[in-house]
């Protein structure tokens, strides 16, 4: 069989290829009462994606058996009905569970830390609503990261380059604990340690459009002025330098009055 031999509408009053929701609802259709949407379909709904997924995911309750649909993934579940979100339609997982069926899939911690950040960027779900869905899964893949990786993303990191910033460069080598995405003049600071005036600002792309460039230049110039010195750091100074770049930022911080000491981790170069 395939989709698009089930058409939501009478034969006659089709024309051309289905539309995308007469597709998904050809899918649920195909896979019985009860089926919801999930996965990445799931995340395509909820705008945790920007493109349409290719193929159609849908989960049945556990003991369903279906016939192959072209263009259908079928999951099984034995918690379908706490998964299923109450009202939305088409039917489709909650938020929280789609992330988690996300993060079960993912191919490495990073990626299943980019699907949880990514919902709480854009305002989906909350970290605390992430890790209460998390206790009651009996199995999840990455758990034990992905807790720890929520109460940082609650206490305000944004991405996986920040993340790695705290994990592998910040609590490794006894840094202070910097303020996350905290207010300035000119827009948000990466991480403030306000105390010391320090800001160290982080950023994954190769480049920048001049505009943004501009926009960060005229935000240091501005913390510059009111006594901040900002160190600006890309993703090779911290997944590939990130003990160096704990030195650079613990010298300065130093330097400025911080009253502790920078501690070596087991991947620290001897000559230090």
């Amino acid at each position: 069989r395939d989709l698009h031999s089930f058409p939501t509408r009478r034969s006659s009053d089709l024309t051309g290829t289905p539309s995308r929701q007469a597709q998904l609802w050809a899918a649920l259709h195909s896979a019985g009462p009860g089926a919801v949407l999930s996965h990445q379909t799931a995340a395509e709904l909820f705008r945790l994606i920007d493109q349409p997924s290719s193929l159609i995911h849908v989960t049945v309750p556990a003991p369903r058996h279906i016939d192959r649909v072209t263009g259908i993934v079928i999951h099984r579940s034995a918690r379908l009905d706490d998964a299923r979100h109450p009202s939305l339609l088409p039917p489709r997982t909650r938020i929280e569970e789609t992330v988690l069926d996300l993060v079960e899939q993912a191919a490495g911690f990073d990626a299943a830390f980019d699907w949880a950040c990514r919902a709480c960027q854009r305002r989906l779900t909350k970290a605390d609503l992430l890790a209460s869905a998390m206790t009651r899964r009996t199995r999840l893949r990455w758990r034990g990261e992905l807790a720890g990786a929520l109460a940082d993303i609650g206490d305000g990191v944004h991405s996986l380059l920040e993340y790695r910033y705290v994990r592998d460069v910040e609590r490794p080598h006894g840094l202070p604990t910097a303020d996350r995405q905290a207010r300035a003049r000119r827009g948000y600071l990466d991480n403030l340690y306000e105390e010391y005036q320090v800001c160290v600002e982080l950023d994954g792309r190769a480049a920048h459009p001049d505009d943004r460039r501009w926009q960060d230049i005229h935000r240091d110039n501005a913390a510059a002025a009111d006594g901040q010195v900002t160190l600006r750091y890309n993703w090779a100074d911290i997944a590939q330098r990130a003990c160096l770049t704990a030195w650079e930022v613990g010298t300065t911080l130093l330097q400025r009055g911080w009253p502790g000491s920078i501690r070596r981790c087991p991947y620290c170069p001897p000559c230090r």
